[in-house]
C-alpha cells in the first residue's frame, strides 16, 4: 500500500464519518500482504476545538512514518459565543459514552419505545440503548444513578468510540 492509496483510504474515512479503520490483505506475487489500522479522532461538536485526525500503522509495505506524514489535516476550531463558554466550562452530569464504534439504537426494536427519555429517572445497571456493531447488539447500562438531561445522538445515527451518547445528572 502506498501513500496515494493511504490518503484516499483517509478521504473516505472523513467522507463517510468513519472513525476506525483495519484492512488486512493477503500477498501475492505482484504485491506483499499487509495490515494497516486507521483511526480519526472524533468530530468536535459545536462550540469545542478539534483535532487533527491520527492514524495509527503497521504492516511490511506501510510505514508509520509515511502514514503520520500523510493525515496532516488540521481542523479549524470553532470559536463559541460568551454565553456557550460558560455554559460547556460547567458540566451538566455524567457523559455516557460509545465503548464501540457502530449503530446507535434508542430501542429494542423498530416498534418498541425508547429505553429512555430526557427527564427519565436511571438506575445503575438499567439498559440506555443498544448500539450494533458488526450484528452484534451491545448494550449500554447507565453506570451512574440519576437522571437522563439529554440525549446527544438520535435513533439509527451512527457513532465513533468515545462519542458522547448521553449525560446524566447525578441523584
Amino acid at each position: 500500500m502506498d501513500v496515494k492509496e493511504l490518503k484516499r483510504l483517509m478521504d473516505a474515512m472523513k467522507a463517510t464519518g468513519t472513525a476506525e479503520l483495519e484492512l488486512e490483505w493477503d500477498g501475492s506475487e505482484e504485491r506483499p500482504g499487509g495490515r494497516v489500522a486507521l483511526r480519526r479522532d472524533a468530530p468536535a461538536l459545536p462550540g469545542m476545538a478539534a483535532t487533527s485526525g491520527v492514524p495509527a500503522s503497521s504492516g511490511a509495505a506501510v510505514t508509520s512514518a509515511a502514514a503520520a506524514g500523510a493525515t496532516s489535516d488540521p481542523v479549524a476550531a470553532a470559536t463559541p459565543a460568551a454565553g456557550e463558554a460558560a455554559a460547556s466550562a460547567e458540566p451538566k452530569g455524567t457523559d455516557v459514552v460509545a465503548p464501540i464504534v457502530g449503530t446507535f439504537y434508542a430501542a429494542p426494536s423498530p416498534d418498541a419505545q425508547a429505553f429512555v427519555r430526557a427527564g427519565d429517572r436511571v438506575k445503575v445497571g438499567q439498559v440506555l440503548c443498544v448500539i450494533e456493531a458488526m450484528k452484534l447488539m451491545n448494550e449500554i447500562e447507565a453506570e451512574v444513578a440519576g437522571t437522563v438531561v439529554e440525549i446527544l445522538v438520535r435513533n439509527e445515527d451512527p457513532v465513533e468510540y468515545g462519542q458522547v451518547l448521553m449525560r446524566i445528572a447525578p441523584a
